[in-house]
């Protein structure tokens, strides 16, 4: 007979895979059936451009591309979860050449770009680099039998590529790209409305061709545990984007550069800002860092175009900044090298283009960063090969992957951090990975940016707006925002504060709002924000020395904006003391990189200049390591093996266990608990199997019993005997229970279970100090219990707060039970799970002749225990507070909460 809590645990299941399945499905059709409908519209566009009035207006066309690119990068993150590497890169691309498009539309609609010409330098550049991205999605889709998205790539691809040659041949006619548009719309309708027919109709009906259950689960199996970056890909694009509209001008296939191809490059920086972000959620610190530098650059280059609008001479680059700006690139190129020698060299032509455009003073409009951003261009483009090849190819493109790492490895002086999940101790785990290093690198761009004095008449005239505002700003939130989803408060705190000050002094002295305007009212919002940052440098007192001078040197920026608001700023003092800050925030951002690269032989931070006990004094190493990943089990269990005692989640809260193996540990673990020696512990075990040993020692009707109510949220109180001398607890036996009866339970949670079966039955006590609340978050375990707890295994928020339910089992032969509490489980489900077991050994031992007979005595111990549960549990409702006797197990509401 299946036990209820099993049924239910296994239709919780089955929901939790059908919502799984149905959410892949419509993820997968929402971007499929947004391609066919951008196809449509751009089919019907280019049908109608001979007439004097096209069909669809551009401004509204514009609108419904960039609608439909949202539609298109929803679909590649969501799907990006699922391991569809194509998919997301294909999706991402097509959603980025819409979005550049439809700007390029809005700004025709809206009579920005007047004449033909203007059109087609504007939209050639952009559709030359997306052309041939797609072209190589296409063909390695077709290396990877990857039918339907090689498809859709190759079309839209010949589609751009019909687009540029309309532009230059107008014999070649617009209804060629029209036909070109409308085969993607309709091949990608097909696909898409096959998927939704094959969830609506429960997986019979399956269009001809679109059978891909077997593909994608032999996708999935390759790349099952891997951790990988699928993003690399757009923003590899992306790069090649920006490249080709500066190429294009060099080459002489563009006239000119102006304020129509701004699109191309701000879409980029838009979208490599998102591949930044979810280069954080796949823990690739390295890869997010670099997409951060580069969107910084897209930004800055779509600006210096956008200033012809306001003035005719070509702008001014501030020197300073680009040459620091090539030594972060270079720096970042030389621990890219750990990891690929490929990647490595494919920055140095970052260094070179920052380099080129600081020995210009009209920088990116000069020859020599043009021509390397023809060879960035072709490096972006075989880089993209290579990472696309290579992500499910059994024989891979070698990229010199493991040979700066291998070697090394046999330095003595250096030693590469190991990929593990070991994290320093912070009040709580995130899915994402640190963003100091390039919290850091925006703090010196912004400093160094600000070396350059302009002039305040004419403050567009220098570029250094949108290394202020993006690098020292927008950037600084982002970063902020990261470290406060790792539970960095207090640095997450400093970047948004800062990022917030950049961003206001930004707009304010170099986007001309300023203008020769000084007063008491700019004044007044100054020091507000230097009376926050007193708190923050008090703050970091407690943290490092290299976070308090990062903080204090800070202070003397914020002096520096003071001073220059009321017109009392002396010479050179701002210069002064942004190249302090600069130099402050290069130092912490070399030993965030190094720090987190090798584990020996690191950069100094310095110790807390006032240390505090427990969390914060700096000295802790307590793991906190993530419960989705397998290998963060594995070394909790290997924690617990080594006698430490570790806070896990569980189907209800967080709980302290200890391995019932180590002796030392579970008493460790008794003795942890401020005030809780005269309480039990009780015990746990992932299956029966762990107690067949002892099994002749349980009545028949407990073990049934047992085994028809676990796994679930309900702990049973059972006689202490001599089964339990099975775990080896020796000594340390006396903690776990009372001398009458102890609590045992199979935890309704994989997690739990799993670190069972790898360390054996443990030990469980509440993860608090006795009278306080329970812990249900891990990011309270540490805060509570300290350097006294050995590891954390994270799984945020607790599933449920609402406790388990505590049942005696110790009279259950003579038909009673009672109930210590009623939790999660209601007493409904387990008094019927006892007359199931019931039944059972009534319908094998009564003869159904005296069954009617018997019945009214066989019922008549069941019912009053019944009627007795209903007395004790309106007592604990009329007092929570009070401890309850059953069979000499003693436990109060509130410590029973543990079990």
């Amino acid at each position: 007979v299946r036990s209820v809590s099993l049924g239910l645990s296994f239709k919780r299941s089955a929901m939790q895979q059908t919502v799984k399945e149905a959410a892949e499905m419509l993820h997968y059709s929402v971007g499929i059936l947004s391609i066919a409908a951008g196809s449509l519209l751009l089919a019907v566009n280019y049908y109608s451009l001979p007439n004097a009035v096209p069909l669809i207006p551009s401004t509204a066309l514009g609108i419904l591309l960039l609608i439909i690119a949202a539609l298109l990068a929803y679909a590649g993150i969501r799907k990006s979860q699922e391991n569809f590497s194509l998919f997301v890169s294909l999706c991402l691309t097509i959603s980025a050449l819409w979005c550049s498009t439809g700007v390029i539309n809005i700004l025709l609609g809206q009579g920005v770009l007047s004449i033909a010409t203007d059109l087609r330098n504007a939209m050639v550049p952009g559709l030359a680099a997306f052309t041939l991205g797609l072209l190589i999605i296409a063909a390695v889709g077709v290396l990877q039998k990857e039918a339907i998205l090689s498809i859709i790539a190759l079309a839209i691809s010949l589609s751009t590529a019909h687009s540029i040659v309309s532009f230059y041949n107008s014999s070649f006619g617009f209804s060629a790209v029209a036909c070109t548009f409308l085969i993607v719309c309709i091949i990608s309708a097909y696909f898409g409305v096959a998927r939704l027919l094959y969830f609506l109709s429960k997986k019979e009906i399956i269009l001809p061709g679109t059978d891909l259950s077997r593909h994608n689960i032999k996708d999935q199996t390759q790349v099952k545990g891997s951790s990988r970056n699928d993003f690399i890909i757009t923003g590899l694009i992306l790069n090649m984007v920006s490249a080709s509209v500066f190429g294009c001008r060099l080459l002489g296939v563009t006239n000119n550069l102006f304020v129509g191809q701004v699109p191309w490059l701000w879409a980029s920086g838009i979208y490599q800002t998102g591949v930044c972000i979810l280069s954080y959620r796949c823990f690739d610190m390295l890869t997010a860092t670099f997409f951060g530098f580069t969107s910084i650059l897209r930004f800055a280059e779509g600006y210096s175009l956008l200033l012809q609008l306001w003035q005719s001479a070509e702008p001014v680059f501030p020197v300073p900044f680009l040459v620091v700006f090539a030594i972060l690139f270079f720096i970042l190129a030389l621990f890219m090298t750990c990891r690929s020698l490929s990647e490595g060299l494919y920055l140095l032509f970052f260094v070179a283009y920052c380099i080129a455009v600081a020995c210009q003073p009209n920088g990116f409009f000069h020859g020599g960063s043009q021509g390397i951003n023809v060879a960035i261009f072709v490096a972006s483009a075989l880089m993209e090969l290579v990472y696309l090849y290579n992500i499910n190819a059994f024989s891979k493109i070698p990229t010199g992957k493991g040979i700066v790492k291998n070697l090394l490895s046999h330095s003595r002086f250096l030693k590469l951090r190991p990929e593990k999940d070991l994290q320093p101790p912070f009040l709580g785990y995130s899915k994402y990975s640190d963003a100091e290093v390039l919290g850091h690198a925006c703090s010196v761009l912004a400093a160094f940016a600000m070396t350059m004095a302009g002039d305040s008449k004419t403050p567009l005239a220098t570029v250094v707006l949108p290394w202020v505002v993006i690098a020292g700003g927008l950037y600084q939130l982002i970063c902020g925002s990261v470290a406060f989803s790792r539970g960095k408060t207090l640095e997450s705190s400093a970047y948004i504060v800062y990022g917030m000050m950049w961003t206001i002094w930004g707009f304010t002295r170099y986007g001309g709002l300023y203008g020769s305007v000084r007063g008491f009212n700019v004044a007044v919002g100054i020091i507000c924000f230097v009376l926050f940052n007193c708190f923050l440098v008090f703050s970091t007192l407690f943290l490092n020395k290299a976070w308090f001078f990062y903080s204090l040197t800070f202070k003397l920026i914020l002096i520096s904006f003071l001073l220059d608001a009321v017109n009392a700023l002396p010479a050179g003092y701002d210069i002064a003391v942004t190249i302090i800050f600069g130099l402050v925030s290069f130092y912490c951002f070399l030993s965030a990189l190094f720090n987190s690269t090798f584990e020996s032989c690191q950069l100094p931070v310095g110790t807390p200049l006032v240390k505090l006990s427990g969390f914060g004094g700096g000295s802790s190493k307590c793991p906190h390591l993530s419960s989705r990943r397998v290998t963060s089990v594995k070394k909790i269990a290997e924690i617990m093996m080594d006698g430490g005692i570790c806070g896990v989640p569980t189907d209800t809260v967080y709980v302290l266990v200890a391995a019932c193996n180590r002796p030392d540990a579970v008493e460790k673990a008794y003795k942890t608990k401020l005030q809780a020696e005269e309480r039990p512990m009780s015990l746990w075990i992932s299956s029966l199997k762990q107690l067949e040993p002892a099994k002749h020692l349980f009545s028949p009707l407990l073990w049934d019993f047992m085994q028809e109510a676990w796994p679930s949220s309900i702990s049973l109180v059972i006689p202490r005997g001599e089964w339990l001398d099975c775990f080896g607890l020796k000594d340390s036996a006396k903690y776990i229970g009372t001398p009458q009866s102890i609590a045992i339970r199979i935890p309704d949670c994989s997690v739990t279970t799993y670190l069972i079966d790898l360390v054996g039955p443990i030990a469980v006590t509440s993860a608090n100090p006795s009278g306080e609340a329970d812990t249900t978050h891990h990011n309270q375990v540490y805060a509570k219990l300290g350097r006294k707890v050995d590891g954390v295994l994270c799984d945020g928020p607790s599933p449920e707060n609402i406790a388990s339910t505590v049942v005696d089992c110790t009279k259950i032969e003579s038909g009673n039970i009672g109930f210590f509490r009623v939790g999660i489980v209601p007493k409904s489900q387990v008094l019927q799970i006892l007359e199931k077991v019931q039944q059972k050994y009534k319908s094998a031992h009564i003869n159904d002749a005296f069954a009617e007979g018997t019945r009214e005595q066989d019922e008549t111990p069941y019912l009053s225990s019944t009627r007795l549960d209903q007395t004790q549990t309106k007592a604990i409702e009329q007092n929570p507070e009070k401890s309850y006797m059953n069979g000499g197990f003693s436990m109060s509401d509130e410590e029973s909460e543990r079990h």
